[in-house]
């Protein structure tokens, strides 16, 4: 039997400020698990067409999501789909609202979203992640997705791998922690969207397409260590279904990870 699933995405998070902040709940989930610092994203490098094409399976070329303003265009079934289709129970909580397209009505069991990502100090991700862990011990799902939207509210206010920026990674950290001491038998993926340099991100720069990938496992034998071979966003609704136990659709295109 499969454990539950975790998806924490932390927009805008580099690896290099990943590594810059003080995060040890990150650090313990590397430790019991597998991780990369180089993997890649997708163009254009900004929030919806990425996270889209993490759900998605594919770039944004197939699902036609390039802009930060949806177009159904193209879009085919999700991750969440997915999940259901197999009859297990997602959940959503984000505090960007443009991401309520990510699913279609009737694939969510729970989808929260607070308008609270430019909240002083990342209390906006606090509040949320709070939210998220009552839910889901009041209500538990078998795969769960959980956005933190401050640290790119940072890095376009203040800058990419500013004091705040770093500060904002921290916060997350935190968060991260509680959501790992509430529920110590899921498995856990965290990543980031896409990185960003100066105050803004969209280009195919190293600083805006590279972005970490963290998978902790809680079932069978965990894959330990750096990954070595090549890594992308489009690799992860993947690994979340051979998790989970699921059959992927044809045509996403990345592979499991780990």
């Amino acid at each position: 039997m499969t454990q539950p699933t975790l998806l924490i995405l932390i927009d805008g998070m580099r690896p290099d400020g990943l590594q810059q902040a003080h995060t040890p709940a990150i650090d313990a989930l590397m430790d019991a698990g597998a991780w990369t610092m180089s993997a890649t994203t997708v163009m254009p490098s900004i929030t919806l067409p990425c996270i889209t094409s993490l759900f998605q399976g594919t770039p944004p070329q197939e699902h036609g999501v390039t802009t930060n303003l949806f177009s159904p265009a193209s879009v085919q079934a999700s991750l969440f789909e997915v999940v259901a289709q197999a009859g297990l129970k997602a959940a959503s909580f984000y505090n960007w609202e443009q991401l309520r397209d990510l699913s279609r009505p009737g694939a969510l069991h729970a989808g929260i979203h607070l308008n609270n990502s430019h909240d002083p100090a990342g209390g906006g991700d606090t509040a949320l992640t709070r939210l998220a862990i009552d839910t889901l011990r009041e209500d538990p799902v078998d795969f769960a997705f959980l956005y933190l939207g401050y640290t790119d509210v940072a890095g376009h206010e203040v800058g990419w791998m500013s004091s705040a920026y770093i500060e904002a990674i921290e916060n997350a950290d935190r968060c991260i922690d509680a959501l790992t001491r509430s529920f110590p038998d899921w498995s856990l993926i965290v990543t980031a969207d896409h990185g960003g340099h100066g105050t803004g991100h969209g280009t195919e720069s190293a600083e805006d397409m590279t972005i970490p990938i963290v998978l902790r496992p809680n079932h069978g034998a965990a894959p330990q260590g750096q990954l070595t071979g090549p890594a992308s966003i489009l690799d992860i609704a993947p690994t979340v279904a051979a998790w989970l136990d699921v059959t992927p659709p044809a045509h996403w295109s990345g592979h499991p990870l780990g």
